[in-house]
């Protein structure tokens, strides 16, 4: 039986292990999904010596970055991004010593799949990033394809964005999509939201949030009361999902 998994910490509310099991289970797919909550990713080589079968591995927060060094080989669209979220993991026959791994990011497939339909070219030309961390390179570089000028805001200065402090009524009439790529929000934290003045969003602006446990959390809420489309990152998460088993069983075309 091959193995997958998922690396990260903390992993209690994790969607990748339900996903997984329900799809191996409707297409009768001899596999199993495991979650490795894991302290320091140093762990990482355990886990790969320790788990024979293991074929795949998705990685969540903290390690997204983390994880680069540990690699033998990277995909041009994770270089590109500066995070992994997908390691395709290569074996020896009969060398259980003997593994190559490869990253990917299939997270910038399933946010510029998911956001794409929703994007009003007229409205929607800037986008304020909440967050610096590895999900929120994928969501830069999605909206550099999509010709969509951005913006980080986190709590300390820096050349490539905002701090939550300078977010003025002119910022947010400027830049009307917002996306939520931090974890402020998220499942048992669901009365934390992103410190923006949600008083100056408008049925114009669209607020997209990574997170998808709770369903709608609090800054989607009052993006919603204040008029503006929202959207959860459930539909991302699937998508990147089927991409990254597509990295670990890729379709023979026979060519």
């Amino acid at each position: 039986m091959n193995t997958y998994g998922l690396i990260g910490f903390p992993l209690k509310h994790s969607f990748s292990a339900k996903f997984f099991a329900e799809k191996f289970c409707c297409e009768k797919i001899d596999a199993e999904y495991l979650n490795f909550e894991i302290e320091d990713i140093q762990e990482i080589r355990h886990i790969i010596l320790f788990n024979q079968h293991l074929k795949g591995l998705n990685v969540t927060i903290p390690y997204k970055e983390q994880v680069i060094s540990f690699l033998d080989e990277i995909s041009p669209e994770a270089q590109k991004i500066g995070a992994v979220n997908v390691i395709k993991v290569d074996r020896k026959p009969g060398d259980m010593y003997y593994y190559r791994l490869t990253g990917y990011n299939t997270d910038y497939i399933g946010f510029k799949q998911s956001l794409a339909p929703l994007i009003d070219p007229g409205s929607h030309r800037k986008a304020l990033i909440l967050g610096t961390g590895g999900a929120s390179k994928a969501v830069a570089q999605a909206l550099t394809d999509m010709q969509i000028e951005w913006k980080y805001v986190s709590r300390s200065h820096r050349d490539d964005g905002f701090t939550y402090t300078d977010l003025s009524p002119e910022i947010l009439s400027e830049y009307t999509l917002i996306v939520n790529a931090s974890p402020v929000g998220t499942f048992p934290q669901t009365e934390d939201c992103p410190d923006i003045p949600y008083k100056l969003l408008t049925p114009r602006h669209l607020l997209y949030d990574l997170i998808y446990n709770p369903e709608e959390t609090l800054f989607l809420r009052k993006g919603k009361t204040q008029g503006a489309t929202t959207k959860n990152g459930r539909e991302m998460l699937e998508l990147q999902a089927l991409a990254a088993w597509e990295v670990w069983n890729p379709i023979d075309t026979g060519k």
